[in-house]
């Protein structure tokens, strides 16, 4: 969600995959509006290659509230739903459900918790942490090399599967042609599911290509293996990552099973272009990665916490709370991670105040 998104990779090695991948990400702003007063249980998911500011370590800026001031008790149970979005308002006129329906109907907690690059030990006792505050979706990334430690996790929690929303993700890009890249995809979702067989997780609710590969005929040959692993009923859903448009259109060519999501560095900080209306006239929700700064989601200077911060102390919110607020108006969601329970409690606490149309437009002025 601080910040979210993705591990503690090496900027260098981020933007090396950047550049060599072809990845281009363009992240726009378009919004939806008002507040659900009841907030679901759900968690938030990072996706694995972005420097995440990590929450742990957020700092506190001047005239900030506290973010022990701001972390209300009570985690909500579930709320509405939120139908995918056409397109994206410019003002908030409806409520903004903590629980999105994707384009084929699947429910989807806008917040997740995505695990870092840590020991599966950590993995274990964060996953436990963000369950006990109640989240309930969470991105595994495969990157993290710590799937097993989430998988014994969610199997000692005792929360019933049906309660989660759990994503895995698999790393082919390198692979050039189409069977090379079914192939090394097909490989990846196996050692996905082993992995978090640990646990006894024996389906996925998504899959996730982390990075598009060379060319359209490579695209297609990981999108093939990603249908053949939802044939087999082992996934929900499939989704992608770091895809921009011309790459999703490669997909949606000739795909039989259409992406749901797709995960970009979004934040108040970076957002040119119109990625989330480009993603949402093609049936994608976009998921932030790196939502309050670091590696390819912009820097957040002080100047830009602080206006975060004034405009939080009207509704007792932090400045984070307020960026990642404006993400969800913008009708996009978010994958986050920390390591403190009082920061989990934080990211979830973003479902019960509405940013106004001039405060939206101030924010998205900001990157």
């Amino acid at each position: 969600i601080h910040i979210h998104i993705h591990i503690h990779i090496h900027i260098q090695y981020l933007l090396c995959l950047y550049k060599h991948d072809n990845i281009l990400h363009q992240p726009s702003s378009y919004l939806t509006s008002l507040i659900t007063l009841i907030m679901a249980p759900f968690c938030k998911a990072i996706e694995i290659f972005g420097l995440a500011m990590s929450i742990g370590n957020r700092p506190t800026c001047k005239g900030d509230i506290n973010r022990r001031d701001v972390i209300q008790s009570s985690i909500l149970s579930a709320g509405s739903i939120l139908a995918l979005p056409e397109k994206p308002a410019l003002a908030a006129t409806t409520s903004v459900p903590s629980i999105a329906k994707l384009s084929d109907g699947t429910k989807f907690p806008l917040l997740s918790f995505g695990l870092q690059i840590y020991d599966d030990q950590t993995a274990y006792k964060l996953t436990l942490t963000a369950l006990e505050v109640g989240y309930r979706n969470f991105f595994a990334s495969v990157l993290a090399g710590n799937q097993r430690g989430f998988a014994r996790a969610i199997r000692d929690s005792k929360v019933s599967r049906d309660e989660l929303f759990i994503c895995g993700s698999v790393v082919s890009n390198r692979a050039s042609g189409f069977e090379n890249a079914k192939k090394k995809t097909t490989t990846g979702w196996s050692q996905n599911m082993e992995a978090f067989g640990e646990g006894g997780i024996d389906y996925l609710d998504q899959i996730m290509l982390d990075y598009p590969g060379p060319d359209c005929a490579s695209i297609q040959g990981q999108w093939s293996a990603f249908e053949e692993m939802h044939d087999k009923k082992l996934t929900r859903t499939i989704s992608l990552s770091n895809f921009n448009s011309e790459q999703l259109d490669c997909v949606l060519k000739d795909c039989r099973v259409k992406p749901v999501v797709n995960q970009l560095p979004y934040s108040v900080a970076y957002h040119p272009g119109s990625v989330v209306e480009d993603n949402a006239k093609r049936g994608i929700l976009v998921q932030a990665w790196a939502p309050l700064g670091g590696s390819l989601g912009g820097r957040f200077s002080s100047s830009l916490k602080g206006k975060c911060g004034e405009i939080g102390r009207k509704y007792n919110k932090s400045w984070a709370q307020v960026a990642l607020r404006w993400i969800i108006q913008t009708g996009a969601s978010i994958t986050t991670q920390t390591k403190k329970k009082e920061h989990f409690e934080e990211d979830m606490n973003i479902f019960d105040f509405e940013l106004t149309l001039d405060e939206m437009k101030t924010l998205s002025s900001l990157a």
